[in-house]
């Protein structure tokens, strides 16, 4: 109990300096990155696939912004491997995620079907797991709940929607990352001794 206690308490103090890098990022980058996130709903017999972050903690999609040179399906296929460990294939396009205010971005999700791997945090992403939709946590960010929805749901694809991400969705997300921060989401409990 003491080690999680301690793992909790490192996680808080650390909460400032992780929210400084997510502001700086969201201020100065943002709009200015004309390069699209790519990012998976990927399916499998547990669920969905969400990745918890490492600065701002909460889970979302997996996924990130392809290199010079690098197609966005190719892209996406790389940097869930590097977070999950796992091989994908990108299927259909979900649709496009256009999103103002702060850290605006534009994002294309894809569903992604599973080819191999083994299922292991990174250096990003100290914990990815399987949700079942109908139980997905209390700590994902709710800008992820829409293409979640879309991939899995029954309407016509690709989608293309807009929203702005302004004060009650930066206050949602420091919420959401207190709650991950206390419960110690994503960090591994020590073995017996």
């Amino acid at each position: 109990m003491a080690e999680r206690e301690a793992a909790r308490l490192g996680l808080l103090l650390r909460a400032p300096g992780d929210w400084c890098t997510v502001a700086r990022f969201g201020l100065r980058r943002g709009a200015r990155d004309a390069r699209p996130l790519v990012q998976g709903v990927v399916e499998g017999d547990g669920g969905v696939l969400l990745a918890l972050r490492r600065e701002l903690r909460g889970w979302e999609l997996p996924g990130g912004r392809a290199e010079d040179g690098e197609d966005e399906r190719s892209a996406l296929v790389r940097e869930i491997r590097e977070e999950t460990g796992l091989a994908v294939e990108p299927g259909a396009l979900v649709g496009e995620y256009h999103r103002s205010g702060f850290a605006a971005h534009r994002a294309r999700v894809y569903r992604c079907r599973v080819l191999g791997g083994t299922l292991r945090p990174s250096a990003d992403t100290p914990a990815v797991a399987w949700f079942l939709p109908a139980a997905l946590p209390d700590t994902l960010f709710p800008w992820f709940r829409a293409p979640l929805l879309d991939a899995i749901g029954a309407a016509p694809l690709p989608v293309e929607r807009a929203e702005t991400l302004g004060a009650a969705a930066i206050a949602t997300g420091l919420w959401i990352d207190l709650r991950s921060r206390w419960r110690a989401e994503g960090v591994a409990p020590s073995a017996p001794a």
